[in-house]
């Protein structure tokens, strides 16, 4: 029970530097106006394209990338431009308000909007990954990066993500349907977990009367008995790291780091997700990394285990919806802006209370599609109408929450203009 408590703990801590980070690429777009610039740019095939020839194109744009029946045209109308400005906007108040990765939201959000889940997770990827080289704010965080640390884990990152992106892509061949239901599964593992955890840990600190800090998380930077246990294993060679945290440095086999790695990957390429909320619990509680370098190392793999598996996995393979990924990278923006600005007015518990009802609403959403997919691919006995009807229950719970919240914290926003300029003076 504690090995699960300190794992939900450390996944939490995961999701805030993974926040952290998304909220600072956010900053350095949105302040650069040449960034904007560029994104006004890459908005223009969408809106020329995607208006003006959307009906002509899209019978024919399948069979000129192949013939594959798993994306939409990738430039399809200005309407699924705006639902996916409104997905990125939910997902960057997630971000900005509470402090956790808004990702894990998007991949259900398009399964459920009708989107293929294994294009879901490569515009998800590419989505990451553009915001990641626009943000451009990997060189601030070096200082905090262990790079021979970094280089070790990418190589079992990069053999990770390519064996998640054959998974996705040989379950899609076999049957599209396997391939939804396999990902929705991945989801709803992962988000009932978490979300159950959230809401525990929100009770307890509801109980205990004091609100926190709804962005802090676990440090983490003991080491706990598996931690030694791992770093006296001598396999070499040993890769040192925390040089400057700690007398002496620190130092695991590389076979671990290459195998935390893969896990990761393997994440990111089957979830469509930067792997933040792997790397950090992983780091800190398996491996014994300080957080200070697990921040930094984890920023740093972002970048690469995103690019490299969008682009190789997926991209190539026709399996990103340009469309979708920059309306979310738009949306997102101006969520996260909104929403971190919010925290400076709400009670950190509150904000902990809406991360609970969001994750759960995610795993709600999933858990209620798998038995119309499961059914579909007869593996159990439910009929049609019963599946549509669980399926419509899971959409209509997901996007009312995270509608809902959407709602409360524009408006908790705009209600409060004056008091946050007071602050900001």
């Amino acid at each position: 029970m504690r090995f699960f408590k300190q794992w939900g703990n450390f996944m939490m801590a995961g999701a805030g530097a993974m926040a952290q980070w998304e909220i600072e690429n956010a900053k350095s777009i949105v302040s650069s106006r040449k960034k904007l610039l560029l994104i006004g740019l890459m908005i223009i095939p969408i809106i020329l394209i995607g208006v003006a020839f959307a009906d002509d194109i899209g019978p024919a744009l399948p069979d000129l990338l192949g013939g594959k029946k798993a994306y939409s045209p990738a430039f399809y109308s200005l309407g699924i431009f705006l639902i996916s400005i409104a997905i990125g906007v939910g997902a960057g108040l997630i971000t900005g308000c509470i402090g956790a990765g808004g990702g894990f939201i998007i991949a259900p959000a398009l399964m459920s909007a009708g989107i293929k889940g294994i294009l879901a997770v490569g515009t998800d990827l590419f989505h990451i990954f553009a915001k990641a080289i626009m943000g451009s704010v990997i060189h601030r965080k070096l200082g905090n990066v262990s790079v021979s640390l970094a280089v070790v884990f990418l190589v079992g990152a990069v053999l990770g993500a390519t064996a998640g992106g054959v998974i996705n892509r040989v379950l899609y061949e076999i049957n599209p349907i396997l391939s939804d239901a396999f990902i929705t599964t991945v989801y709803s593992l992962m988000l009932g977990f978490l979300g159950f955890y959230a809401l525990t840990d929100y009770l307890r600190s509801r109980k205990a009367a004091h609100g926190g800090d709804a962005h802090g998380g676990s440090e983490g930077a003991e080491l706990g008995a598996l931690c030694r246990n791992l770093q006296d294993i001598k396999c070499p060679p040993m890769i040192k790291f925390d040089q400057d945290l700690v007398a002496g440095g620190r130092q695991i086999s590389w076979i671990f780091l290459v195998l935390s790695g893969a896990l990761v990957g393997l994440a990111a390429g089957i979830m469509g997700v930067g792997g933040g909320f792997l790397t950090f619990p992983i780091f800190v509680y398996v491996l014994g990394v300080s957080s200070m370098t697990t921040v930094g190392t984890d920023i740093f793999q972002i970048v690469f285990t995103a690019g490299f598996a969008s682009i190789t996995q997926y991209a190539i393979y026709g399996f990103i919806f340009y469309t979708l990924a920059m309306g979310m990278l738009i949306g997102s923006l101006l969520g996260i802006q909104i929403g971190a600005l919010v925290t400076k007015v709400v009670p950190g518990i509150t904000i902990r209370g809406f991360y609970a009802m969001a994750v759960l609403a995610g795993f709600m959403n999933r858990i209620f599609a798998l038995p119309g997919k499961l059914a579909e691919m007869e593996v159990i006995s439910l009929s049609p109408g019963m599946g549509g009807i669980l399926n419509t229950i899971g959409i209509w719970a997901f996007f009312i929450v995270i509608g809902g919240f959407s709602v409360w914290v524009i408006g908790t926003f705009l209600m409060n203009i004056s008091k946050l300029k007071r602050k900001e003076a």
